[in-house]
């Protein structure tokens, strides 16, 4: 099993100290650094500021969210940032949820799955450099009667085969990203939980493509926090794991939430969410269990970190990527070394 880093957002006061941490991170050894975007800091420039200062860890876009951009500006995002980084790119992308689609992009929230197929369709035949062409449902190029005629990419990616995964939760996304990519990104992932809740429609769907799991990448993303004090480093996480299950997306359509409830929590989450949308934020995060944050964190001394970094690759995991948590830069450095300590003791290194 390989680690990885997510930085998430930029653009909220600690650049500097992020860009030392993707360097300390490249220095140790880490597979690949991710870049999120929502609606601030867009993951594209990021990923080619940490990728010009960087030397060998791979640089992947945690999510580039498919309302935000047409699937033939995805590949030449994709081509660019795979040749400036010397093939260190990986593509991942998302169909982010209806409140920033319909939002702040101003595209329908309708259909996410036929959507994203399409759009990995249109992706990964741009960056074949054949002329462009498509007839879908979401999508037509060129457009019919009109001036528009099949256009090939014209920058060479340093790769033939860019590595593409995608964001899923759901059980029917989940399939399909087995499907139809080469990893899935996973957010609030419970080792315990892994093969119910995650793993095994992933297996569906390679087997609906005739493959198997060998060679797809499995990357759930888990914050991590050391010390000696395990309840105090949870209570850290509870206002981060009630804005998802609380607040992330309305109502009917939260998925961490649903996930939460696939897990095992269906009261607590109702809880939580009840709370959060009516303005308790505190409330909300006095009733995430202690339990759920536990399971989807490391959190510890080295060695219970390592116990649990085995349960993930026991479970399934492939590539896990840690965010690491601390109130200075020299706690979230340290926090990376001890991932790779935590590694090495778990035998997975």
């Amino acid at each position: 099993m390989q680690l990885g880093i997510n930085l998430g957002y930029w653009g909220a006061g600690m650049d500097a100290d992020n860009l030392a941490v993707a360097k300390e991170a490249d220095k140790l050894g880490y597979a690949v650094c991710w870049a999120a975007e929502a609606y601030g800091s867009d993951a594209a420039t990021v990923l080619s500021w940490v990728a010009a200062q960087t030397e060998r860890i791979d640089i992947g876009s945690a999510i580039f969210q498919i309302p935000a951009r047409q699937p033939a500006m995805t590949a030449m995002t994709a081509a660019t940032l795979d040749s400036l980084s010397g093939g260190r790119f990986r593509l991942g992308l998302g169909v982010s949820g209806p409140q920033v689609s319909e939002g702040w992009y101003g595209v329908k929230f309708d259909k996410p799955l036929a959507r994203t197929r399409e759009y990995v369709e249109i992706v990964r035949k741009a960056m074949t450099r054949e002329r462009l062409s498509y007839e879908g449902e979401h999508w037509t190029l060129p457009l019919p009667d009109g001036p528009g005629k099949p256009i090939k990419l014209t920058v060479h990616p340093q790769r033939e085969h860019i590595p593409l995964y995608i964001a899923a939760i759901g059980p029917k996304n989940l399939e399909q990203t087995g499907e139809i990519a080469d990893g899935a990104l996973l957010i609030f992932p419970a080792a315990e939980h892994l093969e119910e809740t995650a793993i095994r429609h992933l297996r569906a769907g390679r087997e609906k493509a005739g493959r198997t799991m060998d060679g797809f990448d499995v990357v759930p993303t888990v914050p991590l926090a050391v010390g000696d004090d395990v309840s105090g480093l949870a209570d850290m996480f509870r206002p981060y794991t009630a804005l998802y299950v609380g607040g992330m997306g309305s109502r009917k359509q939260n998925f961490y939430n649903q996930l939460a409830q696939r897990m095992g929590y269906e009261k607590e989450a109702a809880e939580i969410q009840d709370k959060y949308l009516s303005g308790d934020k505190e409330g909300a995060a006095a009733a995430v269990p202690r339990e759920l944050i536990d399971s989807t964190t490391l959190l510890g001394s080295v060695d219970r970190i390592a116990d649990r970094m085995q349960a993930y690759a026991a479970a399934g995991a492939t590539t896990l990527t840690l965010a690491p948590a601390g109130f200075t830069l020299d706690e979230r450095i340290a926090a990376l070394r001890a991932g790779t300590q935590a590694l090495e003791r778990a035998g997975l290194a």
